[in-house]
């Protein structure tokens, strides 16, 4: 199970803000919950199938859309867990109907120690849920780590 160390620091500007920020936190923690027991489908059902792109550490390139996606659902589907994670200083900034979230994930997982900066650009879209249009997964001073015991998730 997660957990989530809130920015207290953080302000919005009214209610509105708050509970729009706190939907979207959310909805990462449920895709999040589900991710690390092998279920990608959390991401499959925030992240827009419209408009979307995609960084990630162990991509080369961008992922032009939400189709792009399959291969990697398909080689985490049912092999990645963790028994723990935490979210730390999740923020939402908020603008018209796109609000931008960050936090950093910590995760020790049955393929490897996680400790990314995470990205979650949200939209509003025409039936009035928020999706991802927009995910970066960025490793924490990457010169940092130890890629040696990185084991193949196929």
């Amino acid at each position: 199970m997660g957990t989530t160390e809130i920015n207290a620091v953080w302000q919005y500007k009214n209610e509105e803000e708050k509970q729009i920020a706190a939907h979207i936190i959310g909805l990462e923690e449920a895709a999040l919950e589900k991710w690390f027991k092998g279920d990608t489908s959390g991401y499959g059902q925030i992240w827009s199938k419209k408009s979307f792109t995609y960084f990630d550490a162990v991509e080369t390139k961008r992922l032009e859309d939400f189709e792009s996606m399959s291969d990697l659902f398909q080689r985490v589907e049912g092999k990645l867990s963790a028994n723990s994670y935490e979210v730390r200083s999740p923020r939402v900034q908020i603008g018209v109907d796109m609000a931008v979230l960050t936090y950093q994930l910590f995760a020790k997982s049955n393929l490897l120690d996680m400790e990314y900066n995470c990205i979650e650009v949200f939209q509003k879209e025409e039936d009035g849920n928020w999706y991802a249009i927009h995910s970066t997964w960025s490793i924490i001073r990457p010169m940092d780590k130890d890629f040696s015991k990185l084991k193949d998730i196929v």
